[in-house]
């Protein structure tokens, strides 16, 4: 493939809309000392009430195997190893897209992935490799739910920053096409 066409141009938009809603949505969750209730209109007329759990908790694990998917995408994987991480992938599977299908562009490295985030490697690549142990195990499999406060909500939070940013440096940059603007703003109070 020499240029990505509009359908892939497309879906890797979608993605970076979940990361984006799944990232509000974490940021909620992580402020709630209480679970809030939560109403949903559609045209004015109330649809959906329940918990806010209702929506941030799908948001979350959607943002978490989008994240997934455009790790892969760019070239990488997380480890199956004693001392989990994450690696480039050897080989795509029939059907899956790569990066490096497309002129010029090549699989992103984990150091280049690393590299990318302004604080610590290592909590950079536990933040990675969180993702791939969430979309792996965490939602395929009855796990310990993780805490609002703790160091993997915090993790979650720098992958949902930085997928993004890896899919802009390992791909869009290079290509010089410029990026869907998927930022969207929290409001702690909606009033």
């Amino acid at each position: 493939m020499t240029a990505p066409d509009s359908k892939v141009l497309a879906s890797l938009a979608y993605r970076m809309e979940a990361i984006a809603i799944g990232r509000l949505a974490l940021r909620h969750h992580m402020s709630w000392e209480e679970v809030p209730s939560m109403e949903i209109f559609f045209d004015g007329r109330q649809v959906v009430d329940g918990k806010a759990t209702g929506f941030t908790n799908a948001a979350i694990e959607a943002a978490v195997i989008h994240c997934r998917a455009i790790l892969e995408f760019l070239g990488l994987q997380g480890t199956n190893s004693s001392s989990p991480g994450i690696s480039n992938r050897p080989n795509r599977r029939d059907g899956d897209l790569g990066v490096e299908q497309f002129s010029a562009l090549s699989m992103l490295t984990r150091e280049q992935a690393v590299a990318a985030y302004p604080g610590p490697e290592t909590e950079a690549e536990a933040a990675l490799c969180l993702i791939f142990q969430s979309a792996n195990k965490g939602l395929a499999h009855m796990t310990s739910a993780f805490t609002p406060h703790s160091a993997e909500a915090r993790h979650l939070e720098i992958a949902f920053r930085g997928v993004p940013v890896l899919l802009i440096i390992g791909f869009y940059a290079p290509l010089g096409i410029q990026p869907p603007n998927c930022e969207l703003t929290f409001r702690s109070n909606p009033d």
